[in-house]
Parts: structure tokens; C-alpha cells; sequence
């Protein structure tokens, strides 16, 4: 049997407003360039020996009417000028055999920082509880990032973040932000 493993991923995010909300949701994915693609969700696996690829460079590569794994993170809202964030973090180890993961993470009231580290933070603690390592609730993530360099765990993290405020006037706001997985 074939397997499918992705072996390159791109990432994405996206803003949309409308009077529906699943309009607005369209229009977010319009804007992170991944409307025209049948998206199915997936868990927070990133694969062994994935590379990392620019949305230009991965919107190239796939055609429209295809079926796309994506990890997705979104929040829509219809209250005048409140924050939403979406973010989905990357946790990836050095060693490129191995599977990393990814998360996603979405907030009312959080900046593009915060929401950004929460999910790198989330992923990194994914990788370091796959690996053995406990989540000690109480550390700050410096902290965990230092104890788990010390005991061999090295990683690299980063993140694709979207923000936005409520329409406001009070049409439906989505913010989207997205790990497109491709096989080729």
C-alpha cells in the first residue's frame, strides 16, 4: 500500500468579513489563497523529513479541486472591534527523521505575540511529552526550553499568526491561519 506522507508544507493565513459567517470564512480563505482547494483537517503531526516551503512556492504546486491536508486554526466573531487571533505553531526537531508537531491555537483578546508563542509553546510541549519529557505547568517556556536543550531535546519553533478586530459595524470577522501539507 502507498503511503501518504507530505513532504512539504506552506503556511498561510487569512482575514474575511461578511453578513454570513461561513461567507466570511470563504472570504478568509480567499485571502490566505486556499479557497479554491478541497481542505480536510488533520491532527498536529508534522512529517519526518518535511521541508518548509513559501505560500508562493507551495500555491504553485497544487491545483484547484485538489484535496489538501491542512492543519487549520480559525475564530470568527460578529462583535464590534473585539480581537481574535488564530495561530498555528510549528515544533520541529533537528534531527529530520524524527516526526515534529504542529498546533493550533485560537483567542479572543490575545496580540499577534502572545497568540504566536502560545502556539509554539503548545507544539514544543507536544514534542517534549512525545520524547519523555514532562510538562512542568508551573516553568515558564524559556524555562522548559532551556531544561529540554540540556537533556538533548533541540528543536526549532515558529509560528503563522492572524489578527483582526470585529467588524465595526458588525458583519462577521474570520481570521485563519494554516499548515498546508503537500505530497508530490
Amino acid at each position: 500500500m502507498k503511503q501518504f506522507v507530505p513532504n512539504k508544507v506552506f503556511l498561510t493565513k487569512g482575514v474575511g468579513k461578511s453578513r454570513e459567517k461561513l461567507q466570511s470564512f470563504e472570504m478568509a480563505l480567499r485571502d490566505a489563497g486556499i479557497a479554491p482547494f478541497n481542505l480536510v483537517r488533520v491532527s498536529s503531526i508534522f512529517p519526518p523529513e518535511c521541508k518548509i516551503i513559501t505560500r508562493k512556492e507551495g500555491l504553485k504546486l497544487i491545483s484547484p479541486g485538489q484535496i489538501l491536508f491542512v492543519v487549520l486554526s480559525d475564530i470568527s466573531v460578529n462583535e464590534p472591534n473585539r480581537l481574535l487571533a488564530s495561530s498555528v505553531g510549528i515544533a520541529v526537531p533537528e534531527d529530520s527523521s524524527v516526526h515534529g508537531y504542529l498546533s493550533e491555537h485560537h483567542s479572543f483578546g490575545q496580540n499577534d505575540d502572545i497568540a504566536g508563542d502560545y502556539a509554539e509553546e503548545l507544539a514544543a510541549s507536544m514534542l517534549a511529552s512525545t520524547n519523555g519529557f514532562d510538562m512542568d505547568e508551573d516553568l515558564k517556556y524559556d524555562e522548559k526550553k532551556a531544561l529540554w536543550k540540556m537533556k538533548g531535546l533541540n528543536f526549532k519553533t515558529r509560528n503563522i499568526t492572524q489578527t483582526a478586530l470585529g467588524d465595526k459595524s458588525g458583519l462577521w470577522t474570520t481570521v485563519l491561519s494554516a499548515a498546508v501539507l503537500i505530497m508530490e
